[in-house]
């Protein structure tokens, strides 16, 4: 460890932390006093709705790609190879999906919180359990995704642990607080921006030092590290073509179509189309951050080969490897070690700071206003601001928990990809099968997290109980290029074939997501049935999408119709995304009903429902605190 304790920071590199932190300020503050100032809750939560493709497609991106990503894909490439990065792969139908299914439905319903659609389908209480189901997620992992990298930089290079982690926590609740998701969204360019610069600086001088790209290549060769393609159907295997390409799509699904801090940016741009576009410019991001950090991964085996900081007992996990290895590559270069410490917490900020906004949004718009009817907008909108103050407050006691649980903390990031699943398949359910009803969506979703976290709390167990070498208990963080994928997994030496229960806690990390939602599905059809099904004129307008329709496109509509059973997307609300939208009537609690939709439904002939538009026009932005 004599080796670590020389590597520490210059001058040069705490000022380029200094800049990242007051640059990320200076953002916040700049769109807290201009514009609006941040006087409504649509401003404040929802942007007035005002975004463009390229902001919010690079907030997408940065949203997801948190501290943790940054240090495990590397060290996943390093230890295992190339394999990974088939999980690209999933990227097409990962983002496809979204684009044209779930944007279009959240946007047209004019929602604020992604659960309002919940009840719209299905009932109230459904709401209240997703969105709680969504809090107790977010809240376990916004202090550990803080304090694990700088706990990791505190090993390596003695970086004041709690000083990092104060200055980044209130940093972050300032701007997300004060500026609101304007404020979040712009960061989370500017932090992407270094992110890549940051990743970038380290390849160039790592391959440079190690003799060119081709060397890199050849030494990886040599070492087994480029992986061919796996086509194993095994789902106990760790990562193959079909766990990477197949399963990735779901945890892409349960990130880029349900979650609350991605929907929240869909519904902040100007048009549904706008929207869409920023999930398809996301895909060739998504891919260069795959690819950098797979690089990275094989820059650092050019470098140490078989004999890795872990095995030399340098460093003692692998996310503190990647940052040894940074420091080694960049010690001669002053500037370079601190620019990629501020790529590392621009990905904690970003994560975090869409933590806050979300959970402040999902806590005003599903728990305060359905029981405090009366509100007036200043009075909402300073709520929302004291809501997003009170998160950052418990992200910094979350990070103090995380100090203390130790060999728990794996847990705890593995909790948030658990629950991800369920969410995911109780959205499906809604969505996708119009016959379900709200005990079904109750029943399936208690099912997926009782299946979600028995699988992901016994193959915990049963790994840490396994007499295994301290050498190989290193642990891997694998993709986590979105909250959802952040399950921690544990190194183990090839054993025979498990069965019974072990089979199911072998199970790989990347079918969590499927599996899980599927229960969901499976289990709030089967209840659904049982209770009486739903009917196709109890269904809201917009809640269903009709999938089977579509695929049987070549049918006429009246069969296609009769098939479906269900009530197709409204179309009319396309002319809402054509010209301003108008809001004709604001109630007290700042909440606009939608009384030009209204019109249009009933020279349309169409029922129209209280529930859907009247409250649910009110936009939530993403301000993260």
């Amino acid at each position: 460890m004599g080796d670590i304790v020389q590597m520490r920071f210059s001058t040069v590199d705490y000022v380029i932390f200094v800049v990242l932190l007051v640059a990320s300020a200076g953002i916040g503050l700049y769109y807290a006093f201009s514009g609006g100032c941040q006087r409504t809750t649509q401003e404040f939560l929802l942007a007035d709705r005002s975004m463009r493709c390229l902001p919010v497609s690079l907030s997408l991106l940065a949203t997801f790609q948190s501290a943790v990503a940054i240090l495990g894909a590397p060290s996943e490439i390093y230890t295992h190879g190339t394999q990974y990065w088939f999980l690209g792969c999933s990227y097409f139908l990962g983002l496809l999906i979204p684009a044209h299914i779930f944007i279009p439905v959240f946007y047209r319903l004019r929602l604020s919180s992604a659960y309002q659609y919940l009840e719209l389908r299905f009932s109230k209480s459904v709401r209240i359990c997703g969105t709680l189901t969504f809090i107790f997620q977010m809240v376990i992992y916004m202090g550990v995704v803080l304090y694990a990298p700088a706990l990791a930089l505190n090993a390596v290079t003695g970086f004041d642990l709690w000083g990092a982690v104060l200055a980044m926590g209130l940093v972050c609740t300032l701007y997300t607080a004060l500026g609101g998701l304007k404020a979040v969204i712009w960061t989370d360019v500017f932090q992407t921006i270094v992110m890549f610069a940051g990743q970038l600086a380290v390849i160039i001088v790592g391959t440079h030092q190690a003799g060119g790209i081709a060397e890199v290549w050849r030494k990886a060769q040599n070492g087994s590290r480029i992986s061919g393609l796996d086509l194993n159907p095994d789902p106990l295997e760790r990562h193959t073509f079909w766990t990477l390409g197949v399963g990735g799509v779901f945890l892409m699904l349960a990130l880029y179509g349900v979650n609350q801090a991605q929907v929240q940016r869909y519904l902040s741009s100007r048009t549904e189309k706008e929207a869409i576009m920023s999930c398809y410019a996301v895909f060739p991001c998504q891919q260069i951050v795959l690819a950098l950090g797979c690089l990275m991964g094989l820059v650092m085996y050019a470098r140490y080969g078989e004999e890795s900081p872990l095995d030399q007992g340098y460093v003692t996990t692998n996310d503190q490897m990647v940052l040894y290895f940074v420091m080694d590559v960049l010690r001669d270069l002053p500037g370079l070690p601190g620019l990629f410490v501020a790529c590392l917490f621009s990905g904690a900020l970003s994560t975090i700071s869409s933590a806050f906004n979300s959970l402040a949004t999902v806590t005003m718009e599903d728990l305060i206003k359905p029981h405090v009817p009366v509100m007036t907008e200043a009075r909402a909108t300073l709520l929302s601001k004291l809501l997003a103050l009170a998160y950052g407050l418990v992200c910094l006691a979350m990070a103090y928990i995380a100090s203390l649980m130790g060999s728990v903390l794996q847990a705890a990031l593995s909790i948030f990809g658990m629950v991800g699943g369920p969410l995911l398949g109780v959205f499906c359910l809604g969505m996708f099968f119009p016959c379900a009803n709200s005990t079904g969506a109750l029943v399936g979703l208690a099912a997926g997290l009782v299946m979600a976290f028995w699988i992901g709390i016994g193959s915990f167990v049963s790994k840490m109980s396994a007499s295994v070498p301290p050498i190989m208990n290193a642990t891997v963080m694998p993709d986590v290029v979105n909250m959802t994928t952040a399950v921690m997994t544990t190194i183990i030496t090839s054993k025979p074939r498990p069965s019974g229960v072990q089979a199911i806690y072998s199970l790989s990390y990347m079918w969590y997501s499927a599996h899980n939602s599927a229960t969901v599905v499976v289990v709030g059809l089967l209840v659904s049935f049982l209770t009486g099904p739903m009917k196709e004129e109890e269904l809201n307008p917009g809640t269903i999408y009709p999938v089977l329709g579509n695929l049987l496109f070549f049918l006429p509509q009246r069969y296609r119709e009769k098939l479906c059973c269900v009530k197709p997307l409204d179309d009319k609300s396309k002319v809402l995304d054509q010209q301003p939208y108008q809001m004709a009537q604001k109630e007290s609690n700042g909440v606009a009903c939608l009384k030009e939709e209204d019109k249009l439904r009933e020279e349309d002939g169409e029922q129209i429902t209280t529930q859907p538009t009247c409250n649910l026009a009110h936009m939530v932005q993403e301000t993260a605190l």
